[in-house]
């Protein structure tokens, strides 16, 4: 572990003990980043995820913390600071996906995919925002569901639009600040998340959507995000359709 005041380059990946957003603090890692894995409540989960991350040749912590909960990110924050010195990237990977048709739609999952995945957002890059070094960036998570329009995916991609929304505007609020806001929109992507309550039927129909007939996998992700993160730094302000072109 780094001491206070390294240099180093230091990420928080928030949804970092699952699926693309352990994948990506996996790349993280092997890239040479410090990693902060936040998660929500499995610390299995985020310790094998911090220790994959080192077995690439990062360094990393885990901590734990609400992402809609201010005081909770402000903490976050906090201990990426005095761990590891800084903060120059933020990748936002954290979210629910809670499948209706809109018409039998519980208010209470509508809640608590708004609470997750908008304010939540919200929260993590006011963060950011305050926080972040010069040449940082923020990469959020949309989807490409936004441009696909499935039924019953109605609230969820309602809630990535307003991601993408304050994912274009933050990036201009940024001015002179050298740090980059994009987020990135993947389509079907073979993670817990996606895979979770389908048949096999669905998910052959859906592996077909894209003209590479194939389902995304989370590296195809990280892949993008860790551009976004590092050598990307002329990509900012824009919706980055990861999804081997099925939008």
């Amino acid at each position: 572990m780094s001491e206070q005041g390294s240099t180093e380059r230091v990420a928080i990946v928030t949804g970092g003990s699952r699926g693309i957003g352990r994948e990506t603090a996996v790349r993280l890692g092997r890239d040479g980043y410090d990693v902060v894995v936040a998660y929500g409540g499995n610390k299995a989960e985020a310790d094998a995820a911090v220790e994959e991350v080192t077995e690439a040749g990062g360094r990393a912590i885990a901590v734990q913390a609400d992402v809609a909960d201010e005081v909770a990110v402000a903490s976050l924050f906090d201990q990426a600071e005095q761990t590891f010195g800084g903060v120059d990237v933020v990748v936002h990977a954290a979210g629910v996906m809670l499948l209706s048709p809109l018409v039998d739609l519980e208010l209470a999952e509508f809640d608590r995919q708004v609470r997750t995945n908008l304010r939540g957002s919200f929260v993590v890059n006011q963060q950011a925002a305050r926080r972040l070094r010069p040449g940082g960036a923020i990469v959020n998570f949309s989807s490409s569901l936004t441009k696909l329009a499935f039924p019953a995916y109605g609230v969820y991609a309602a809630t990535k639009g307003g991601v993408e929304a304050l994912s274009l505007i933050l990036a201009r609020e940024l001015r002179g600040r050298d740090i980059t806001v994009n987020a990135v929109a993947p389509g079907p992507t073979a993670t817990a998340l996606f895979l979770d309550g389908k048949s096999e039927e669905q998910i052959n129909r859906l592996s077909s959507v894209s003209p590479l007939e194939r389902l995304g996998q989370p590296a195809d992700i990280a892949e993008v995000v860790a551009f976004l993160a590092g050598p990307g730094r002329w990509v900012n302000g824009q919706v980055v359709y990861a999804n081997g072109g099925a939008a």
